[in-house]
């Protein structure tokens, strides 16, 4: 099992905190995010990791991990900065976002999960968002799932009334699901990058649920993986505040 954790953005909303560091590198509890990842992942076994780096790539560091260049992280976004990983993106993966905390358990939980292809869903995401002023619900990546357990939906354009949870940004694809959605990203360049791709202008300004709501259509599915809290996205500097000062992810 391979993790490929997306890190390429800029991070403009926590400045002055990422003027000089990428934003996987800000530091919560005494360590880089990215190093809480590496942890979490490790823990569980996953040893091979590759970080996809953008802005200010040159100070990711890490034990034992792999920096693969999204060199076009200024036009692009989530998802053509996950297909940067190219040959690397093949086999079983778990995806994470670089700008997300979670536990050892919430990794544990995903790796256990009997749906080969998987989501991690927040069922009380609305705590996070009590005195979120920064960061507001409008741009939660929420979830609309069948009572099988499937996802019906994921993205920003779902809305609090359809919502199940939230995406927390992690999620995991067995080795065929992936071949798939590489023959989907394909198809789509095809067709042009900027061409609007499901509820993104562009293909080039798509994110990772865009694909996923496309392959949906296209009769593929994702399980989820509820869990209740035991992660935090450090998003804004606001969010930064609030871990540091209570502690609580």
């Amino acid at each position: 099992m391979r993790a490929i954790i997306i890190a390429a953005g800029q991070g403009t909303r926590l400045r002055p905190h990422t003027a000089d560091r990428p934003k996987c590198m800000v530091e919560v509890a005494g360590k880089p995010i990215l190093h809480h990842q590496i942890h979490a992942l490790q823990s569980n076994g996953i040893d091979d990791i590759l970080v996809i780096g953008g802005y200010k790539r040159q100070g990711i560091a890490g034990p034992n991990i792999r920096v693969i260049p999204n060199k076009d992280y200024l036009t692009n976004n989530i998802l053509q900065s996950l297909f940067s990983a190219g040959a690397d993106l093949v086999g079983d993966v778990v995806v994470s976002y670089g700008d997300i905390l979670y536990s050892a358990h919430v990794v544990e939980s995903l790796l256990g999960t009997y749906f080969p292809s998987a989501l991690v869903i927040d069922r009380e995401w609305e705590k996070i968002y009590d005195g979120r002023t920064d960061h507001p619900i409008e741009q939660a990546e929420l979830c609309e799932v069948a009572e099988n357990g499937l996802v019906l939906r994921a993205g920003k354009k779902v809305g609090p009334d359809y919502a199940c949870g939230e995406f927390i940004g992690l999620a995991r694809f067995d080795s065929a699901m992936v071949a798939r959605l590489w023959a989907l990203y394909l198809d789509t360049m095809a067709q042009g990058e900027d061409q609007p791709f499901v509820d993104a202008p562009t293909l080039r300004k798509a994110y990772l649920t865009d694909l996923l709501n496309a392959a949906i259509r296209n009769g593929e599915q994702f399980g989820m993986v509820p869990i209740h809290g035991g992660w935090r996205e450090i998003d804004t500097v606001q969010d930064l505040e609030r871990v540091r000062a209570t502690g609580e992810w």
